[in-house]
């Protein structure tokens, strides 16, 4: 698999992303500059997390007017995957390859902390291959990761399977009480309805080395990419 991870003005994850695929997970990655359009051949494009922009206007307002944001919709139109991670999460969904926003936090603060998620299901390339009775252990550092849908959006997204993970306890409890942010009915991830544009707002590149003393994110990239090479090889 080759990976293209885009760098925006504020993105301050990508070099974690890079390093992580790069060097953990012996993937071929290359960085792609936001002003450029050619995604070079990459099988899935990684939208990092960060201030784009400084997150002037709203978060990722301005990211998706970048000129590869025209580029990567076409990767995702014809089935070509892409994955953002928080403020890539929210450069999605103000782009439109994925419904719903990213609102501030219910307690109007910036939270970054371990969290623990739990696979809604294995029905996308995302979660396929993760244990749906496990809580994954993975940090969180944002201000406005509140995901909101009307409620038709909500039905839909639900009803197709499009949750990826929700918050919950380190016993894979979900409840209201281990929500970070104020998320509708939890939810901390989502895709697309095609099932190959990823969104989530906990950060999985930085639980993925051993160094620090937490894998859980290896474990959830390394199923995204035996999935993803499941479905190239058909």
């Amino acid at each position: 698999m080759k990976f293209g991870v885009v760098v925006f003005p504020g993105s301050n994850c990508d070099d974690d992303m890079v390093y992580v695929l790069q060097h953990i997970l012996k993937q071929e990655t290359v960085k792609l500059w936001h002003k450029d359009q050619d995604l070079q051949g990459c099988d899935c494009v990684v939208l990092p997390g960060g201030f784009s922009y400084g997150d002037y206007l709203r978060t990722g307002a301005i990211a998706r007017f970048s000129p590869i944001m025209d580029s990567i919709k076409a990767h995702a139109d014809k089935g070509g995957f892409v994955l953002g991670i928080c403020n890539g999460f929210q450069i999605l969904a103000e782009a439109g390859l994925v419904e719903g926003v990213l609102l501030r936090n219910t307690n109007r603060k910036y939270v970054c902390k371990n969290i623990y998620l739990k696979p809604d299901n294995t029905q996308n390339s995302f979660t396929a291959k993760l244990d749906i009775n496990k809580a994954y252990k993975i940090p969180i550092a944002h201000g406005e990761g509140r995901y909101y849908a009307k409620p038709d959006v909500l039905k839909k997204i639900i009803e197709n399977g499009q949750v990826l993970f929700r918050y919950c306890d380190e016993n894979g409890v979900v409840a209201d009480a281990f929500n970070p942010n104020g998320s509708l009915d939890n939810i901390a991830g989502i895709c697309n309805a095609n099932k190959n544009v990823f969104g989530m707002m906990p950060h999985p590149e930085r639980a993925a080395d051993t160094l620090l003393g937490n894998t859980d994110g290896h474990l959830l990239l390394q199923s995204f990419i035996q999935s993803m090479l499941n479905v190239k090889g058909n």
